[in-house]
């Protein structure tokens, strides 16, 4: 790891930044006065005050950002990202990892809560990454270059396609497996298309962008177990085998360690759903 070097290019924060950080504080001070919206919808306004903030802070570091630089792409990655979660949710369907509880007795307002808060994950973990590679926590990091094979990408499709099914089967026993398959699935398949990939990155010798979104993912679930612990609306889990071993919040332990592959999997799902858009990465 090279150390650190914080190239700012502007005196302040962007508004939104400074917009993003009282809407966070607030939103903090409110929730635990027990004052409405702000107990019940506590999540939505902490991760929107924290992307904004985290978006600011990138352009501060970098000189450009998403939100600043492509506010168009920003914005179609909200309905994106409801869909991507939504897959997840299928999952849920047959693992039953996780309930919601505390929730508004209104249909009506559930279904927003549920659209503003899924909506914030892509950008959630986007923003992380880009604000770890403006740090410069991973910038150089370097690997032996892959040698990407039809086998190898046959291979890794085969593991995904599997991967994919078999929680659906064997609930019970596979379930970890839906936190990393479409990592395998669809790798290929942005390979394949010429799209941004990891497996291009490991094909290069160039690790930067897969170290900062593991840590993106780590970072990014230790903030959505914290904010949502506080939070009047939010979920629980029941995860089979661990039940309420050394959980931290809601979470138990070994469930951190989903969080990593996930940042993984929503990045190539969402450079495959953009395959005829501009896919996400930075600009150089």
């Amino acid at each position: 790891m090279n150390r650190i070097n914080l190239p700012f290019h502007t005196k302040g924060l962007k508004l939104h930044g400074y917009i993003g950080l009282l809407t966070l504080v607030i939103a903090e001070v409110l929730m635990f006065l027990k004052v409405e919206p702000f107990v019940t919808f506590f999540y939505p306004f902490a991760w929107y005050g924290y992307i904004f903030f985290v978006d600011s802070m990138v352009f501060k570091l970098k000189g450009h950002s998403l939100i600043v630089d492509r506010p168009k792409e920003f914005l179609l990655m909200l309905p994106w990202s409801v869909l991507v979660w939504l897959v997840f949710e299928v999952y849920n369907i047959f693992i039953q990892n996780w309930r919601y509880v505390g929730l508004p007795q209104s249909l009506g307002v559930n279904l927003l809560g549920y659209t503003i808060s899924f909506a914030t994950v892509l950008p959630g973990i986007f923003e992380t990454t880009d604000l770890i590679e403006a740090l410069g926590i991973f910038q150089g990091s370097t690997t032996k270059r892959w040698k990407i094979t039809p086998r190898l990408l046959y291979l890794s499709l085969g593991i995904g396609i599997i991967t994919l099914i078999v929680p659906f089967l064997f609930p019970k026993y596979t379930f970890p497996l839906v936190w990393g398959s479409f990592v395998f699935f669809l790798d290929p398949i942005n390979y394949w298309l010429g799209e941004k990939s990891l497996l291009r990155d490991l094909e290069n010798g160039y690790l930067t962008k897969i170290y900062s979104l593991l840590l993106a993912g780590l970072v990014c679930g230790f903030l959505w177990e914290f904010w949502n612990y506080w939070a009047g609306s939010k979920w629980v889990y029941t995860v089979p085998f661990v039940g309420d071993f050394l959980k931290v919040f809601e979470m138990p332990l070994l469930g951190f360690l989903g969080f990593p592959p996930f940042a993984l999997e929503c990045y190539v799902m969402y450079n495959f759903i953009l395959h005829f858009q501009k896919p996400y990465g930075e600009k150089s």
